[in-house]
Order: structure tokens, then C-alpha cells, then sequence
């Protein structure tokens, strides 16, 4: 008899190709309804790893670059996975690997099993696959709501709040150049840097001829309101928006820029992990605390605490990343 782990990889035959295509309804034209639109993941019955109902298909949103956004697959793997817990257990904690660029015009399949149910906590593993093979892989932890010992990291003082820091709309508003338009017009979220961007050029300091910073802060949030209290829908955005930043502080410690990335500076994201310590509203004004811990080998990790305005701490990630920096 095959393991149950052989059995999850059995994803949709080669020749299942046209049941893959993306599903036709026009997309909307507002970004963050396209996100929502695209986290709806559609439920394939009798299609589970080990013949179960624990199957689901979902389409993209269009990026910058040519390939699925990675925080999106994230996103819709924790929507996947939230659907089989039982009422009331919210994802706490996942690890993840992406494992290959996933293609814009192909429809993604997510395959869920259920590893364990206990009391108080629900454990899952979901694969995202396309063309029959994984783009990635996450095992995600859920836990019911329960009382205990409170405690969080405070949120640095001094921050200038969101409404003295230039967003990236105004900042790169009539600006021709495709990424710019991408992220002025179509971003699901709005971000504010504090101490400048790095979308234009480097680091302010580099600029200035002093050492880079190694660290950054960035106030984001949603386009939006986003009706209703689906904690795990917010949870997947919060996962969602957060992968554009994670690697920015490793640029910005290099002197290096989003105008850098590409042919100069390759770089794509190897794993996330990502911690939720309480209830989140992305449609809120949140603060990314983040920093570059190492570079080394063509690799880096990078890793942020998200912060309520209020200052309470919301969650922690860490991610690390490919990206080949020149030596000097």
C-alpha cells in the first residue's frame, strides 16, 4: 500500500490539460477584487490525494514579472488548508517552500491532507500543483481560540504614522514605466515606506554617500475595506502582501534597488515561514518592522514583526531568498 505522502503527490494528469485553463469570467477591474476573486479557491470533488474531497483550483492575479506571484500560492495553500479544520481554529504558524515558477495562464490545484486533529490543535499539509508537477509545498498549524500568559515585543518608538509617510501611489503616480504603473495602479495594497522606497533607486543613505541601512519600515495596508470578520481570508492577505517586502531590506543593505532586480540582481524566494499571534485586519494600517539577518552563498534571510497602529504585534515571518549580489 503507498504512504499517504506518495499519495499526495498524485496531481491532475497531463492530459487533464484543458480542465487547468484559468476559468473565463472577465477579472475585475478593481486589484484587490481580483485578489479576492483569485483567493475563492473552487472545490474539486473526488479529486484528493487519497480519493478524499480535500481539492481545490484557483486562477492568478497578474505581477510584475512573467510567473505567479509567490505570496499568492501562499495564500490561496493557507485558504486551501483553512477549509478542512474544524469551526473556529484559525491558522497560527506555517512553513513553506516554493518549489518552481508557476505559469500566469495555467489554473493552480491545491491537494490537502489532513495530518492530525487533536483537541486543540489541527495540522495540514497542502501542495500547489501545476502541469502535474508541485510549485509548492506548506505544512500549516491551526489552533482553536484559548486564554493564556500575554506578552509581545513593543513596537519601536518614534515611528512617523502612515499619514506622514509618502506613499508609493503619489511617489510613482505618472510615472511610465510598467513596474511603476504595476505598483501605483495595480497593487491590491498601498505601501509607505518610512525613510524612502526603494523602487526608483537605493537606500537615501548610498545616495548621500554614507553606509546603507540594514533595516527598514514600511506602513501598509489594503486598497480598501474588505467586508466581513473571515479571520482566515485575512490571515492569507496578510501572507499575501507581506512577500513583496520580506527580501527589501537585503536590497537596501547591498546599496541595490527593484531597478536592480532582474538580469543584474536575480532573485526569487526559497521558503516562508510566518508566525500569527493575534487577530488582523489588513485593511488596516500595519507596520513591517524588518531586517536582513545574513547574505551569503547567492542567499538571504530576511525578517519582519507586523505591528497594529496601536502597537500591538500581530505576527512575525522570516524568509529567505536566491539573490546573487555582486561581491563589491
Amino acid at each position: 500500500m503507498d504512504r499517504p505522502a506518495d499519495n499526495l503527490t498524485q496531481a491532475p494528469r497531463e492530459a487533464d490539460a484543458q480542465t487547468l485553463a484559468p476559468a473565463s469570467a472577465p477579472p475585475s477591474s478593481d486589484a484587490l477584487d481580483r485578489l479576492l476573486e483569485v483567493l475563492d479557491l473552487r472545490h474539486l470533488e473526488g479529486w484528493g490525494p487519497r480519493g478524499e474531497d480535500d481539492a481545490f483550483r484557483g486562477d492568478s492575479v497578474p505581477g510584475i514579472a512573467r510567473r505567479v506571484y509567490g505570496g499568492q500560492v501562499l495564500a490561496q495553500a493557507i485558504i486551501s488548508a483553512g477549509r478542512t479544520v474544524p469551526d473556529g481554529r484559525q491558522i497560527h504558524s506555517l512553513h513553506g517552500y516554493f518549489l518552481r515558477e508557476g505559469s500566469l495562464d495555467v489554473a493552480i490545484d491545491f491537494a490537502v491532507e489532513r495530518l492530525r486533529d487533536g483537541r486543540s490543535f489541527s495540522a495540514r499539509r497542502s501542495h500547489a500543483f501545476q502541469h502535474g508537477k508541485p510549485i509548492l509545498s506548506m505544512i500549516a498549524s491551526f489552533q482553536d481560540d484559548q486564554p493564556g500568559f500575554e506578552h509581545t515585543s513593543p513596537m519601536p518608538d518614534g515611528v512617523p504614522g502612515p499619514t506622514e509617510v509618502r506613499s508609493a501611489f503619489e511617489e510613482l503616480a505618472g510615472i511610465d514605466h510598467p513596474a511603476a504603473k504595476f505598483w501605483a495602479e495595480g497593487s491590491a495594497f498601498e505601501l509607505r515606506h518610512v525613510g524612502g522606497s526603494l523602487y526608483m533607486g537605493p537606500d537615501a543613505a548610498v545616495r548621500e554617500g554614507r553606509p546603507p541601512a540594514h533595516t527598514q519600515m514600511v506602513w501598509m495596508r489594503a486598497r480598501r475595506p474588505i467586508a466581513g470578520e473571515d479571520q482566515l481570508l485575512q490571515r492569507a492577505l496578510l501572507a499575501f502582501a507581506c512577500d513583496q517586502v520580506m527580501l527589501e531590506p537585503v536590497l537596501r543593505t547591498a546599496g541595490k534597488s527593484w531597478m536592480d532586480v532582474g538580469d543584474t540582481v536575480p532573485m526569487a524566494s526559497l521558503d516562508h515561514a510566518m508566525w500569527w499571534h493575534r487577530d488582523v485586519r489588513v485593511d488596516e494600517w500595519l507596520l513591517y518592522v524588518q531586517g536582513a539577518a545574513s547574505a551569503q552563498g547567492g542567499r538571504a534571510l530576511g525578517h519582519a514583526r507586523v505591528y497594529r497602529e496601536d502597537g500591538t504585534l500581530v505576527a512575525s515571518i522570516a524568509q529567505e531568498g536566491m539573490i546573487r549580489l555582486p561581491q563589491d
